[in-house]
């Protein structure tokens, strides 16, 4: 009877017992008649010993001239070892070589990121890699969870859309059919106010597209996000469900990927202190907090990279910044009856300087001040008569959010840019592989 195949990740259950591997050679040493070979198989990494008097002469042979990314099949026994990466490794008494690799370009060595970036359809088989993707696929789970126990909706949004919704200068057009022009989506947000009116609380999840010319750390032209939205809804309740998210997605993250945490070298003690309720920071408080130390922040204009990292250097945890000059926000956004220079939004930044990991705040459901602000941006209406009739036929207060995964990613893992958060980034210069 051949011995039961496990996965690595679930090693722990196996101790004492004869199992298969199925995976890849990643690291190989000798040491006489012993082989030590480091397999991966995709949920983790072992130590397989392998003695000559255990496996035969034919057997030590083949492994010891196996190149690195050779796929093997190992048996052998589960050994508990306090000393091991994980605390087993496994005594083999068998090998079986799938496919020999010869050659692998991506050696332990250093290697600059240009070059790993070519070969990033080999680099995700690194350790560090797999971690980063293994928390990014726990963040993408612990949001789908939090949404739906909230009782929210997944509505799904065209990739495709006839206008613009971030601003004209960020589109990638697309040739549609005949003469017919199209973007990628900038946000799926104006067609989720359309399902919030429907179904009340509702998100959509999935890539948008910016055509920034930017190569600073924390953008890609494609990127992941996820939006909800909720009728009867006003800025505190978007802050709200705000706080509420990403105080679950980091809890969730330490509690299922304190594993793949140590790997990344992660201080989990920042994370840690990430609770609700989070500070809050008018946007003129932060101006002032700005200009007192020396920075040559304009008053009346967005908050920049450097910005962002020094005001939330304040503080310990996320910091919620309000109210921004509704001139430099979305068309869609509201301004406050208080203070009408101001609109009813909120950014979430990041601790550690992570910068923008949420924006959002509350719609403009007011049909003429709406197509006031259409005209304002230059926007055709004709593109909009769809959204605009949202505000026809039953307007009322609603707001939600957008959260950018990528950046999430990047802060929880503590990485330097968000390239390395999703398998095959998109830059400003980078489109292969």
């Amino acid at each position: 009877m051949s011995a039961p195949h496990i996965t690595i990740g679930r090693i722990g259950e196996h101790a004492g017992e004869t199992i298969t591997l199925k995976g890849w050679l990643h690291n190989r040493r000798s040491s006489g008649k012993i082989h030590f070979l480091v397999v991966r198989d995709g949920t983790g990494f072992v130590q397989v010993v392998m003695g000559k008097n255990d496996v035969g002469e034919e057997v030590f042979q083949r492994a010891d001239h196996l190149g690195q990314e050779s796929a093997v099949i190992i048996t052998g026994v589960v050994r508990a070892d306090a000393r091991a990466k994980g605390g087993y490794e496994v005594v083999a008494s068998g090998l079986e070589v799938v496919s020999a690799a010869h050659d692998y370009p991506i050696t332990p060595k250093e290697h600059g990121v240009d070059y790993l970036l070519d070969r990033r359809h080999l680099w995700i088989r690194a350790e560090r890699q797999t971690a980063i993707l293994r928390v990014r696929h726990e963040v993408i789970n612990a949001v789908r969870d939090f949404f739906n126990g909230q009782g929210f909706i997944l509505a799904d949004t065209p990739i495709f859309t006839p206008a613009a919704c971030e601003g004209t200068t960020t589109l990638f057009p697309v040739q549609y059919f005949e003469d017919t022009t199209a973007y990628l989506t900038q946000s799926g947000q104006l067609y989720n106010e359309a399902n919030a009116m429907a179904l009340g609380r509702v998100y959509c999840f999935g890539p948008t597209f910016r055509a920034e010319k930017s190569k600073t750390r924390r953008h890609l032209t494609e990127f992941w996000m996820v939006e909800p939205e909720m009728a009867y809804a006003d800025l505190n309740d978007v802050i709200t469900l705000a706080e509420g998210l990403v105080t679950s997605v980091v809890a969730r993250v330490l509690d299922r990927r304190a594993a793949e945490l140590k790997v990344l070298e992660r201080d989990t003690s920042k994370l840690e202190a990430v609770k609700a309720p989070f500070a809050r920071l008018h946007y003129d408080e932060a101006a002032k907090i700005l200009l007192d130390k020396g920075l040559p922040f304009q008053i009346g204009g967005d908050l920049g990279g450097t910005d962002e990292t020094v005001l939330s250097e304040q503080f310990d945890g996320p910091v919620c910044v309000t109210h921004y000059p509704a001139a430099i926000k979305a068309f869609y956004m509201k301004p406050d009856p208080q203070e009408p220079d101001k609109a009813l939004c909120v950014d979430v930044l990041a601790p550690e300087g992570y910068g923008e990991i949420i924006g959002g705040g509350q719609r403009l459901d007011d049909l003429d001040l709406l197509l006031q602000r259409i005209k304002e941006h230059d926007l055709p209406q004709e593109a909009f008569e769809w959204y605009l009739d949202l505000r026809r036929y039953g307007t009322v207060p609603h707001g939600g959010f957008g959260m950018g995964i990528e950046r999430v990613v990047a802060w929880i893992c503590g990485l330097e840019h968000v390239r390395e958060t999703i398998p095959y980034p998109r830059m400003l210069y980078r489109l292969y592989p």
